[in-house]
């Protein structure tokens, strides 16, 4: 079998770990497999590399910033190839570059444009394993650039897909992928297995077990992955086609985000246009805006409420205030103590009543619903923040995801 596997920080964070991810990945190459490994830096490097970056100015520069992070990546796959060779097994360290990985040029959050697998295709044809460097690539214009954070599983994924490979496996601090955060229920059940779809739900509305990103790629391109620790020899969360799996379930799993605010604009003019200023604006800033609610017309007017990280609040104000006289709105409001559960799940499609009965679970704990936000596998509720975790709590309870 041909495997990528991706490390990330906490696997790799000392030299002990490094050997033991070593040791795992000899023990891969003996049963025959080929192998690639994608690590991210060690540890709370690139937290410290950014911290060193602060102490000579308040505002670096993108550029250098890309320059200053990828170390720490390049880093680990020196360090990871020579644990392996010290355990007599062939290695060759790549840079992001080196792998033939391409991106946009967008610094400190690019996106890969290609990879040209041939040299690690070489390299693994010659019996060596093939140690990358997650999270970075290099632009048109040869700078190198990272993905932003996550973007070490994105460039497992995105390699498996280059490659072909039979699995790309995440190796991280959990075991795999719960029914919902482990430190807020105590009964939580670790899924065998689970679609695309619902991971990449799961990803976006808070589980942080993979970057969404990573997932998207993966259901892109039809790449089967596993969610499973380094520190121990359990078997993970396989997370494939949703036609492949044996039977869907009505709810999967819960997630929660409690880094939610919500701003609404009162009484804005009903007209073509309006809505497209309002979020054109907010996207020119790179905001992400969640959950969208447009309430009834009443005299040619009408209110507008969204939902977007607490981190973008400031700036999203700011642009809103900006359009205020342009799109008419006699007022405009903002909350930040709020948070957003959510079920999931494939089968929810084919069970009608599964909204009411999420919605019956909340009010029964006395939990009010700020406001809503369906597709066909999933239903958000944006709530008070300090009611978040009785909400996890009841509705893992409620739709019994504790048993098997």
């Amino acid at each position: 079998m041909l495997l990528v596997k991706k490390f990330g920080g906490s696997s790799v964070a000392d030299p002990e770990r490094i050997i033991r991810v070593a040791s795992r990945v000899k023990k891969a190459v003996e049963r025959g497999d080929q192998v690639v490994v994608v690590v991210s830096a060690m540890g709370d490097t690139t937290d410290d590399l950014i911290g060193l970056a602060l102490r000579l100015t308040p505002c670096p520069s993108a550029r250098e910033m890309d320059m200053l992070l990828s170390t720490g990546e390049q880093v680990s796959i020196a360090l990871v190839s020579m644990a392996l060779h010290q355990l007599g097994c062939g290695a060759v360290s790549m840079t992001g570059p080196q792998a033939g990985i391409t991106t946009d040029g967008v610094y400190a959050k690019a996106q890969i444009t290609g990879i040209n697998p041939e040299r690690m295709q070489r390299e693994l044809g010659n019996g060596n394993v093939v140690v990358g460097a997650g999270f970075q690539g290099i632009s048109a214009s040869a700078d190198i650039t990272t993905l932003g954070r996550g973007g070490s599983d994105t460039t497992a994924v995105a390699v498996a897909a280059a490659l072909k490979a039979d699995l790309c496996e995440i190796y991280t601090d959990v075991d795999g992928v719960y029914t919902a955060d482990p430190r807020v229920v105590p009964d939580v059940r670790k899924l065998e297995q689970i679609s695309h779809d619902e991971m990449l739900e799961l990803a976006s509305l808070g589980a942080v077990v993979l970057h969404p990103r990573a997932v998207e790629l993966a259901k892109l391109y039809g790449v089967p992955m596993v969610v499973r620790s380094s520190f121990n020899e359990n078997p993970g969360t396989l997370i494939k086609e949703v036609d492949k799996l044996e039977q869907a379930a009505v709810v999967t799993g819960i997630a929660h985000d409690t880094n939610v605010a919500k701003i609404g604009l009162f009484d804005v003019q009903d007209e073509p246009g309006i809505a497209s200023r309002i979020f054109l604006a907010l996207a020119a800033e790179n905001i992400n805006v969640d959950m969208i609610i447009q309430g009834a017309t009443r005299g040619g007017r009408n209110d507008i409420a969204f939902t977007t990280s607490r981190d973008d609040l400031s700036k999203a104000l700011e642009v809103i205030h900006g359009l205020q006289d342009v799109v008419g709105a006699e007022g405009v409001c903002h909350a930040e103590d709020l948070a957003k559960v959510s079920i999931v799940g494939a089968g929810m499609v084919s069970f009608p009543g599964v909204a009411a009965e999420m919605f019956r679970a909340l009010a029964e704990e006395g939990i009010n619903i700020e406001m809503i936000s369906t597709s066909e596998i999933k239903v958000s509720c944006v709530v008070d923040r300090k009611d978040v975790e009785r909400a996890v709590q009841s509705l893992h309870a409620r739709f019994e995801l504790h048993e098997v």
